[in-house]
């Protein structure tokens, strides 16, 4: 049974713009996983995983050394012997870093928000004993760093978290079929992202992770001014991608911007539901504990599903 879930009250939420006038990265992440624990009634602290056997089937990439030939004999099938620890989730934190993340309306930006999102669910996995990893990406994937649980590893993932992107165009086509290339192993996917882009395009590369066994999250970060076009005098917009600029006079155009843009939202949040993928919606201004909650309300949702699998185990002390 998942325990039941309660969001922190408004009164003990830390907010967000008071949380990013923290320099250190770690130092932010710890106190959102901190308010979060505090701030839930039953914690889910333990960990996600709810699948527990002996055996389970092989994959490419499992260490040969733990299939057991007895059972093979017996079945005709590639079974390996699991450890007691071996539940522990593995998760690759997947984060957009390209031009369209740096826009902002407020004191920081999209990717400011999102780097804080990525370090603060890396924090909370970790001290979990999960083996997580990281992956950024532009027009194409910049940071590795596989899902692993090591002495220094949450260390490494904070470093490449604090560098500052280089800001080229958008591509999620390309970086995402890069990625269910190269992450072989079964897990958890959260990616981070914007999602501007070609809904029909990202629902075929969506399919591509969820098709080689990962189970994915998708959290879209977006400006609270991006969702409502909250502009009032006419101004001249620059299009951060391409750098073009056009005069925009919002009370002519924002019933055309609002039908277009939530029309691409609803392709994007279909294309998310046809794959069977959880799909979140975050603005800038939502507190980080309830994006974790949000995170781990997703998580039990999926392990929910009859014929779902807990999220890619890996043995403790084992490759990840």
């Amino acid at each position: 049974m998942a325990p039941a879930l309660q969001p922190s009250s408004a009164a003990t939420l830390i907010d967000p713009q008071t949380l990013m006038r923290i320099k250190s990265l770690e130092v932010r992440a710890r106190a959102a996983v901190e308010g979060f624990i505090k701030g839930i009634h039953k914690s889910p602290f333990h960990g996600f995983s709810v699948e527990f056997s002996e055996y389970r089937q092989y994959t490419p990439g499992d260490d040969p050394r733990y299939l057991d030939w007895k059972l093979f004999a017996r079945s005709d099938r590639y079974y390996v012997k699991r450890f007691e620890d071996e539940t522990n989730l593995r998760c690759h934190l997947v984060l957009d870093t390209s031009r369209s993340m740096g826009y902002r309306s407020g004191a920081y930006s999209k990717i400011e928000y999102a780097r804080t999102m990525a370090a603060t669910i890396a924090y909370f996995l970790a001290t979990q004993r999960d083996a997580v990893g990281l992956i950024t990406f532009e027009d194409r994937i910049v940071d590795f760093l596989p899902a692993r649980y090591r002495p220094g590893h949450l260390r490494r993932i904070m470093a490449a978290l604090e560098r500052e992107p280089s800001g080229r165009a958008t591509d999620l086509a390309g970086p995402i079929e890069e990625i269910a290339a190269t992450v072989r192993k079964r897990g958890l996917i959260v990616l981070i992202s914007d999602l501007l882009a070609d809904a029909s395009v990202l629902k075929t590369r969506l399919g591509y992770l969820s098709s080689r066994g990962h189970d994915v999250i998708v959290l879209r970060v977006l400006d609270p001014a991006e969702v409502g076009f909250s502009f009032a005098a006419p101004a001249m917009f620059r299009d951060v991608e391409s750098g073009r600029e056009l005069y925009v006079d919002p009370e002519q155009a924002r019933a055309e911007y609002l039908r277009r843009f939530n029309a691409h939202a609803d392709e994007v949040q279909r294309a998310c539901l046809d794959l069977g993928i959880e799909f979140e919606t975050i603005t800038t201004d939502r507190p980080l504990e309830l994006v974790l909650f949000d995170l781990l309300r997703a998580r039990m949702r999926r392990a929910r599903r009859p014929g779902r699998r807990a999220g890619g185990g890996t043995r403790r002390g084992g490759p990840a």
